[in-house]
């Protein structure tokens, strides 16, 4: 699935995940969600209104993370799409995505002729 970074603020930095992904991929009433970000592995709670106008995830070490690894260079704060993989039961590998997926993420697909 592609998720965007989400900046509230300096040093605040969180993951937009996106209402059908939300449904898609998280049974509601999950409590908290494994994150595999390279070699390193958090676990992120999950708030209420995650499944009710507010998908996203927040966490101060994500957030960190995102800042160090995605960001650096983002004056402007622009959202960085990255792809959230299944991993297991309620785990998930964060990992940048592909120039080549983003264009085709981006780009509408033709009607067949």
């Amino acid at each position: 699935m592609v998720v965007k970074t989400q900046s509230k603020g300096r040093g605040i930095t969180s993951l937009h995940i996106g209402t059908n992904n939300v449904r898609r991929y998280f049974p509601k009433g999950t409590r908290d969600i494994e994150l595999q970000l390279g070699h390193l592995t958090i676990q992120c709670g999950l708030k209420p209104d995650f499944w009710h106008g507010q998908p996203e995830i927040y966490d101060p070490r994500l957030g960190a993370w995102l800042e160090s690894k995605h960001l650096h260079g983002h004056q402007d704060r622009t959202p960085v799409p990255l792809a959230m993989i299944p991993a297991g039961n309620n785990s998930f590998q964060l990992q940048p995505m592909s120039l080549r997926a983003r264009m085709r993420s981006k780009v509408p697909s033709l009607p067949a002729a």
